[in-house]
């Protein structure tokens, strides 16, 4: 399976147009003035902030491939039970996610730790 998906993804990869920079800004003066802010809570709340994302991602790409799955079983039962397996599963994993996103929100209330910095909950009103 996973080397099925990654024969997809180099097939994806090879219909991304490149393209190359125009010129390249070399200025050493202002070199390293991003990072002056960088610190170990900050990297820690980045990490922590990327992995959630990315597993978040992958739950959500297992649970579209699980209802694909489904929609081209044919009816066959072996097949419609296989998908009906990994969309519980993406859900499980998905519910888990934001379960843990519930509980580090909450851990940054109570004890005012900020694990979470970087990743803010989209709202509708500015």
């Amino acid at each position: 399976m996973i080397s099925s998906i990654k024969n997809k993804l180099q097939y994806a990869f090879l219909a991304i147009p490149a393209y190359a920079a125009d010129t390249i800004d070399i200025n050493p003066e202002g070199f390293g003035k991003e990072l002056t802010g960088l610190t170990v809570s900050g990297i820690v709340s980045g990490a922590i902030s990327l992995a959630m994302l990315v597993v978040a991602l992958v739950f959500f790409f297992i649970l579209i491939m699980g209802g694909l799955r489904w929609v081209m079983s044919g009816g066959d039962q072996k097949n419609v039970e296989t998908a009906r397996n990994q969309i519980t599963n993406a859900l499980i994993g998905l519910a888990i996610v934001f379960a843990t996103f519930a509980i580090m929100k909450l851990i940054e209330t109570v004890f005012g730790i900020s694990l979470l910095s970087g990743m803010t909950i989209p709202t509708f009103n500015k």
